[in-house]
């Protein structure tokens, strides 16, 4: 019997690695050298930036440094942090509000060709609310706007990966 468990193991070890399967490694960029316009004070714009450079061999700038030195811009437009309610009770008490966090960003070089357009991104959760319990809710919400925020600059680092031709 375990020899027999051994060789089905064995053979779905090869099937795997014959199949072309390969865990995610870390994006290959089609730029050296990359402008982050986005202000020091936006903990997006500082997620991305420490994602960015976690690279290595991309070389991330910011504003003291001028932006025709990067072979590449990208141009953190707009980030927006919303909260709306979702669900009342019977007396009017809010039970369910829904969080999101919008993006706008566009890639383009220093000589303004457009590498990827102007593009929104958008992360939404629901997340229950109990009046007797507001500061662990409130503690609840910012791990959800942290995990939003975790999922937009992982679609921005894909995005950027995809782009292949200056």
């Amino acid at each position: 019997m375990l020899p027999r468990r051994l060789v089905l193991a064995q053979a779905a070890a090869l099937s795997l690695g014959a199949c072309g399967f390969q865990l995610r490694g870390a994006p290959e960029l089609a730029f050296a050298s990359l402008f982050v316009n986005v202000g020091d004070t936006s903990a997006l714009g500082n997620e991305i930036k420490r994602n960015l450079g976690s690279l290595g061999r991309l070389r991330v700038m910011t504003a003291p440094t001028p932006q025709a030195d990067a072979q590449a811009v990208l141009d953190i437009l707009s980030e927006l942090r919303e909260k709306t309610v979702v669900g009342v009770n019977a007396t009017g008490q809010v039970r369910e509000f829904q969080l999101r966090v919008r993006m706008r960003f566009r890639l383009r070089t220093p000589q303004g060709k457009e590498l990827i357009p102007e593009t929104e991104l958008l992360q939404q959760r629901d997340i229950s609310f109990n009046e007797s319990a507001v500061l662990a809710k409130e503690a609840e919400e910012g791990l959800m706007y942290r995990d939003m925020q975790s999922d937009m600059v992982q679609q921005l680092m894909r995005r950027l990966a995809a782009v292949r031709a200056l």
